[in-house]
C-alpha cells in the first residue's frame, strides 16, 4: 500500500522579477512502513518537499497525497522532527513530549499524556531527565527529546528534516541506532519515514531507498534501492566490502554531472542484484 503519493509536483515562488522554481515534476511514492531518505546539495530542494508534505507549502502544479487523500494543509496524521530541537524553552522535557501527545491525541486525559511522555522519554534513555529544560540538555539529548514528541504522537508518518545535522559525529552514530531499534521493533505498525539528509552514510545505513534529487530546479535523479538486510550492524556494514563499493558508487553518482548519474545508477542496481548482505 502506498502510504504517500506525489505526482508531477512543481512549486513556484514568487520573485520580484518573475518567479523561481523549487521543485520541477518530482513523482514518488513511498510504500507503508518503508524508510527513505532525501539525499542532494544545498539548494535541491529536498526541505522543500518536506514542508509540502506537511502542508506548508503547496504545490503550483501536481498532486500530493497522503493515504489516497490530497494534502490540504497541516494534519495530526504526520510527526514531524527538525534539525533544530524545536523545543519550548520553558517547558520541561516531559512537558514538551506531553504537549506533542495533546495535539494528535486530544482524547487523552493529562494525567496519560504524562505517563505516555515518560514511556518514551525512557525509550529514548531520558527517563531521568523527565524534569530537566531544554537548555539544562545537551544538543543530543534535546533531539533524542524531539525524537520521543514524535514518536509518541503515534503518527503512522514522521517527516525528518536533517534531524542530527547538528549532533556530533559519535552522538548522531547513537543516534542512527536508536531510530533504528524504535522504528524496527514497533509493535503495532511500522511507521512510514521520510527523512532528509547530506550524509551518504546516514542515508545508506538507515534506508530502505535513497532518493537522489539535483537543483535548479529541484528534481529527481535517481531512486536506488539500499541492498543491505535488516537488523543492521553499523560497525560490520563498515566493514565490508559490499557497504564500501555500494557507497563509493553513490558518492560517484552524487558528484557526477547529470547525465552520467543514469548510468550509476543502473551500475549500482546492477550490482544490487549480486549481492545479498
Amino acid at each position: 500500500m502506498n502510504k504517500i503519493e506525489i505526482d508531477h509536483l512543481s512549486l513556484d515562488y514568487a520573485e520580484k522579477k518573475g518567479s523561481f522554481t523549487a521543485l520541477q515534476d518530482v513523482s514518488l511514492t513511498v510504500k507503508e512502513g518503508e524508510f527513505v531518505s532525501i539525499i542532494g546539495s544545498s539548494g535541491c530542494g529536498k526541505s522543500t518537499l518536506l514542508s509540502v508534505l506537511e502542508g506548508l507549502n503547496h504545490p503550483s502544479s501536481g498532486t500530493v497525497k497522503i493515504n489516497g487523500e490530497p494534502v490540504k494543509g497541516c494534519g495530526i496524521d504526520r510527526g514531524v522532527v527538525f534539525q533544530q530541537y524545536s523545543l519550548f524553552p520553558w517547558m520541561t522535557a516531559r512537558n514538551n513530549v506531553a504537549f506533542g501527545i495533546k495535539q494528535s491525541r486530544k482524547e487523552l486525559s493529562r494525567a496519560e499524556r504524562l505517563q505516555i511522555a515518560d514511556e518514551y522519554l525512557k525509550k529514548v534513555g531520558l527517563d531521568n531527565f523527565g524534569n530537566k529544560y531544554p537548555g539544562q540538555l545537551s544538543g543530543g539529548m534535546q533531539q533524542r527529546v524531539a525524537i520521543a514528541r514524535a514518536l509518541a504522537m503515534d503518527t503512522d508518518i514522521l517527516l525528518m528534516d536533517e534531524p542530527f545535522g547538528a549532533i556530533d559525529p559519535k552522538n548522531r552514530t547513537a543516534l542512527w541506532e536508536l531510530l533504528l531499534e524504535l522504528w524496527e521493533n514497533d509493535s503495532e505498525k511500522k511507521k512510514t519515514v521520510l527523512f532528509v539528509t547530506h550524509d551518504i552514510d546516514e542515508a545508506i545505513f538507515l534506508s530502505d531507498r535513497i532518493i537522489m534529487m539535483d537543483s535548479a530546479p529541484g528534481r529527481i535523479s535517481a531512486e536506488i534501492k539500499v541492498p543491505f538486510r535488516r537488523p543492521r550492524v553499523r560497525t560490520e556494514l563498515l566493514r565490508s566490502k559490499e557497504y564500501n563499493f555500494f557507497k563509493n558508487n553513490l558518492l560517484n553518482a552524487f558528484y557526477n554531472e547529470e547525465e552520467e548519474v543514469e548510468e550509476n545508477n543502473h551500475y549500482i542496481e546492477s550490482y544490487i542484484d549480486k549481492i545479498a548482505l
